[in-house]
């Protein structure tokens, strides 16, 4: 069963979200250094601003945020990961993938549409690449028949929402479908966007921990298919 949504999901109610995305705001802006935002922003290629806080303080202070508070169900994680996406700061939404991370175990396949929406939503590889590794490859590893979605998201004309789908098993290790990965490297192969092909080599780079013969095979088979960056990533650590 698909349950991939393309609209923009309803934030729900949450007497845990309005907790914490009233300590969040408050504890985040109170920290906030804005000399040091204004180079993070251009690094981020002007994506969005920030506040200025590096990711170890911005994390110490999440766990300021977060003590005491109970575990969240999956509405919890709805709520507050879109309230924090309709911020406007970059490192709200960093807090809200930092927690999904954590508690992606706790969500259902039902999930799926509000990871799409962040994936698609202000997208830029530092928050699109957390998500696609750790919560939506979380989602479809519990619940197989998630592989539907990601079949349809590896030909979706939104590049991030494709290049979720590369990245998705990049943390399987021996649980990867290597059938599905090597015909989605295919499908995009001709790809011109730099953040595809660059997908495409780090999915195979990172399967190749695991496999180097399979991957080394698929190149060969497949010489002259895939863009030059995608190869020598592929490669890097295994050699041709």
């Amino acid at each position: 069963m698909s349950v991939t949504g393309a609209g923009t999901p309803e934030v729900p109610g949450s007497v845990l979200a309005d907790t914490v995305l009233q300590r969040l705001t408050a504890t985040y802006a109170a920290a906030a250094d804005p000399e040091r935002a204004v180079p993070m922003r251009a690094y981020m290629k002007d994506i969005a601003p920030f506040l200025g806080l590096t990711t170890p303080v911005r994390r110490a202070l999440s766990r300021t945020v977060l003590e005491g508070t109970p575990r969240p169900d999956e509405t919890d994680c709805t709520a507050i990961a879109l309230r924090c996406w309709e911020l406007p700061e970059r490192e709200y939404q960093y807090f809200a993938v930092d927690y999904l991370r954590h508690h992606v175990r706790h969500c259902t396949s039902g999930f799926l549409p509000v990871a799409r929406h962040l994936v698609s939503t202000v997208p830029w590889w530092d928050t699109v690449d957390a998500l696609a590794s750790h919560v939506v490859g979380g989602l479809v590893a519990a619940d197989p028949k998630l592989t539907a979605d990601m079949d349809a998201w590896i030909v979706d004309d939104d590049l991030w929402v494709a290049r979720t789908a590369l990245l998705h098993q990049l943390r399987y290790k021996e649980r990867t479908d290597t059938e599905r990965l090597f015909a989605y490297c295919l499908r995009q192969s001709g790809h011109p966007d730099f953040f595809i092909r660059k997908a495409i080599g780090w999915c195979l780079r990172e399967y190749a921990k695991t496999d180097p013969e399979a991957v080394r095979g698929f190149l060969a088979r497949e010489k002259g298919r895939f863009a030059p960056l995608s190869v020598r990533e592929a490669l890097k650590n295994i050699g041709p």
